[in-house]
Order: structure tokens, then C-alpha cells, then sequence
């Protein structure tokens, strides 16, 4: 397993980023979307790279089965510091790097397999995506969300860094909110690594957009206004031309 490289970030991570209205927004919109394809309650769910629980338990809220799987032993404590006694029979931790997914649940086959802003800590998506598809059942939703290439540009026009602007239109890689080197991909390149593996693209929406610019630009958004604001984003994030600018995608995938 190695040392847990997000044992320095995961405060900042799960109590900062996630807390802040950008984080809750993006917890709203992807949570409207999956629901949009998940079976009911209480199909399973497994969470890849599922940090402290902010998508994955909501979830289990629901009624959803779920099973957070993460390398790092410091995200998963603050995943369990959040987790609430009345969700505790329907929340499963497992330890454990994500290309190694399949291995570490014992070939069990999911209904629901997530893996949200992991893909864009990885040298190559494939090894990853790999196991996503091999651990979603037959008929199975696979959703993952990740960088989007095709808007690299947009933050440091909005930081008014205009040399890396322009270098990052042909980019794929820049250094993250967190500090740490991140990799974007497409929505096509994506889907067809999906294909490939048996999973069919269904659908693909954006997921931060003006609450992002916003930020990037120096404007603080009231936190009385998060649920207009992911009102907004949700909107945006599934009609053209807005969700080919949201700095990240969301794709979902049903295995053949």
C-alpha cells in the first residue's frame, strides 16, 4: 500500500474543499444526476477513491448499500468520524488502492460502481477504469467524474494568468486547488475506454461552471445562496454549450 500520501491533505480536503459551497454544490448535482440512473434502494454501491463518505453516503441515506473503498488510512478515519449511527449497518470500509478494487471486495459485483475526482491523480486512466468496469455487476451503472481537458484554459484566464491561458489550451496537466499535479481528460477518449471494456456511455453532464469561475475570478459566493447556485449548475451541467465549459465532467456508463 505504500505511505498514505493524503494523510497531509485530508483535513483540508474533507473539512475545507468539501465544506465550502463549491464542494457542497458539486456533492447537489452529482447526487441529482446519479439518481437519475441508479436502480432503487437498496442496490449496492461501490465508491472508489470514496474519501470521507460526501457522495457515497448520501446514498446510503437513501438506502443504497454502500461500500467506500481508499488507499489512504486518514481519509477513511475521517470517513468514519462522519458517518452517523443510523447509516452504520448499510456503510462498508475497505482499505485499498483503487486498480486493485476488484481483488480487495473479493469479486463481488456491484450495482453502482463511482469513482469521482480520482482519475486525475493517475499517470494513465486505464489501469483504473479497468476495475471500475470489471466490478460493476451485469446491467450495472459505472460513473465517474474527472477533469475535463477540453476546459483547461478557464482557470487561469479567470486568475488572470494570461501565459499559462494560452499554454493551457493544448495542456492536460496543471497543479490542483490542493496543490498537488492533476491530469484532465475528454469525454470521448473516456467513453471509449468504457466501450472497450464493456460499459456503454449513457449519458455525460458538466458539474461546476459559474460557481467555479466565480471563485477563480475573486468572487465569494454567500453560502445562504448554495442551493440556488447548484439549482443553476444543475441546469447547466446538462445542456450545451454550458457543460462542455464546466471544468469537470461527469460520464456515466451501464455495463452490457
Amino acid at each position: 500500500m505504500g505511505d498514505d500520501t493524503w494523510a497531509a491533505l485530508a483535513g483540508q480536503f474533507a473539512d475545507g474543499a468539501y465544506a465550502s459551497v463549491k464542494g457542497r454544490v458539486r456533492t447537489y448535482v452529482l447526487h441529482r444526476q446519479l439518481l437519475a440512473h441508479l436502480p432503487p434502494p437498496p442496490a449496492t454501491v461501490l465508491d472508489v477513491g470514496g474519501g470521507a463518505g460526501h457522495q457515497s453516503f448520501p446514498l446510503a441515506a437513501a438506502g443504497y448499500d454502500v461500500t467506500l473503498l481508499d488507499s489512504s488510512p486518514a481519509m477513511l478515519d475521517k470517513a468514519r468520524d462522519r458517518l452517523t449511527p443510523e447509516l452504520r449497518d448499510r456503510v462498508t470500509f475497505v482499505r485499498a488502492d483503487g486498480e486493485h478494487a476488484e481483488e480487495a471486495v473479493g469479486g463481488r459485483r456491484f450495482d453502482a460502481v463511482l469513482c469521482h475526482g480520482v482519475l486525475g491523480y493517475l499517470e494513465r486512466p486505464e489501469p483504473l477504469a479497468d476495475q471500475l468496469c470489471r466490478c460493476a455487476a451485469t446491467g450495472g451503472v459505472v460513473s465517474i467524474m474527472t477533469g475535463n481537458a477540453d476546459a483547461m484554459a478557464v482557470r487561469p484566464a479567470l486568475e488572470q494568468r494570461w501565459e499559462d491561458a494560452l499554454a493551457a489550451f493544448d495542456a492536460r496537466r496543471e497543479i490542483g486547488v490542493l496543490g498537488v499535479p492533476t491530469r484532465a481528460d475528454t469525454v470521448g477518449e473516456l467513453s471509449g475506454i468504457l466501450r472497450g471494456r464493456g460499459v456503454e456511455p449513457v449519458a455525460w453532464y458538466g458539474v461546476w461552471l459559474f460557481v467555479d469561475w466565480l471563485g477563480f475570478g475573486g468572487v465569494e459566493v454567500d453560502p445562504a445562496d448554495v442551493e440556488r447556485v447548484a439549482a443553476v449548475e444543475f441546469e447547466a451541467g446538462r445542456r450545451d454549450p454550458y457543460r462542455r465549459l464546466s471544468r469537470v465532467f461527469h460520464l456515466v456508463g451501464r455495463k452490457a
